[in-house]
């Protein structure tokens, strides 16, 4: 007997793959907002490049990224979807893991270089920002490297419960 997650309506195979979008949607949210010109958040993660906004940082870091994160939330949609099978379930899957593998390291390693302090960080690296890259921003990457890594094992626990048409289960 399944078990679905209290006040959630998803299934417990679809959950992680349904919080990854959403983390992906948010994200990309975020650097859409900074892309045209919000500013709220963005001197604490990106320091001098905030106040400058060259074109290169504006086009790769803002509108990319949140680009990158749209399909990520595309590829977080097709590991929550149950009816996903094949070489396009297996890509998802090995896509999920890279995603959250990248994720994950880019918050645990940015966040043990910080606390450790075997970085040295130049001048321009203000101790606020320290401070909330080691309290918001890296915490954020690790999460959504949870969710990903998360997501791409409930979809494969999903596809192999399932009974396959030629099957006859």
């Amino acid at each position: 007997m399944k078990r679905e997650p209290e006040g959630t309506g998803a299934e417990p195979s679809a959950l992680w793959g349904r919080i990854a979008c959403w983390w992906s949607v948010a994200f990309a949210g975020l650097h859409f907002y900074w892309a045209v010109g919000g500013g709220v958040g963005l001197g604490v993660s990106a320091g001098p490049l905030a106040t400058e906004r060259p074109l290169w940082f504006v086009v790769a870091a803002l509108w990319g990224v949140g680009v990158l994160c749209l399909l990520g939330a595309l590829l977080a949609w097709l590991l929550a979807r149950s009816g996903l099978r094949g070489v396009p379930a297996l890509l998802a899957r090995w896509l999920g893991w890279g995603v959250s593998a990248l994720l994950l390291a880019r918050g645990i390693g940015v966040e043990v270089l910080l606390l450790t302090g075997t970085t040295h960080l130049d001048a321009s690296v203000s101790a606020g920002q320290r401070a909330w890259t080691l309290a918001l921003w890296n915490p954020w990457f690790v999460a959504g490297g949870l969710a990903f890594g998360l997501a791409a094992l409930r979809s494969r626990r999903h596809a192999e419960a399932e009974p396959t048409p030629a099957s006859g289960r």
